[in-house]
């Protein structure tokens, strides 16, 4: 179960944000590569899910998120992740969930690629407020490949790893005051996802 706060930012924001002593510590930095698959019925976007293969450093990731609710940027939603080899997409040994496992395994024959995202990831652990939250901060691009179509990406995520989830909320608070001045960060309930297939709509007649 994945408990997040998304948070959207201007580009004139972030060398304020990157001062505040929360994230004076090191950051592990990685570029992550994610292509998002769906049939050509949308048949997964109808199901409110995410299919995502991934190549993060050397390591190739096959990603399944189902529905959640999401209010306020703060979203919760169940996610499988797990180890694979590009184009697999072998849903039967990731989700253990069996009958989800089977309609994806259904699904396979005709998911296709649809959009890209290609963004680095700045990755803090931090403590606060009684829970252990990594906040990820992601910049780079949602594209669809073979087109012009292309939007930038600039978020930082907090995610629950252990604790309360309204240590979410507080943190996020914090985050916003900072040595040179307050940071506009604003809760968005627009996935990766949902972006994409936004932009990825704009072929559609």
């Amino acid at each position: 179960m994945e408990t997040e706060l998304k948070l959207s930012l201007n580009e004139a924001d972030l060398p304020r944000l990157l001062t505040h002593p929360l994230l004076a510590t090191s950051a592990s930095t990685q570029r992550l590569l994610n292509t998002y698959f769906d049939t050509p019925e949308l048949a997964l976007q109808q199901r409110r899910m995410a299919v995502r293969e991934r190549l993060a450093g050397e390591q190739w990731l096959l990603t399944v998120k189902t529905a959640g609710q999401s209010q306020n940027g703060l979203s919760r939603r169940q996610e499988w992740e797990g180890p694979t080899t590009p184009g697999a997409l072998q849903f039967d040994t990731l989700v253990d969930n069996a009958v989800l496992a089977q309609d994806l395994m259904t699904l396979r024959p005709n998911l296709r690629a649809l959009f890209c995202t290609d963004f680095e990831r700045q990755r803090w652990d931090i403590t606060y407020a009684g829970a252990q939250i990594e906040v990820a901060l992601d910049q780079g691009r949602i594209h669809v490949p073979g087109t012009e179509l292309s939007d930038p990406l600039l978020e930082l995520e907090l995610e629950l790893l252990s604790g309360p989830k309204e240590a979410l909320m507080a943190l996020a608070d914090v985050l916003r005051q900072t040595p040179l001045g307050p940071v506009m960060l604003v809760p968005s309930d627009a996935s990766k996802a949902q972006r994409g297939m936004t932009l990825w709509a704009q072929l559609r007649p």
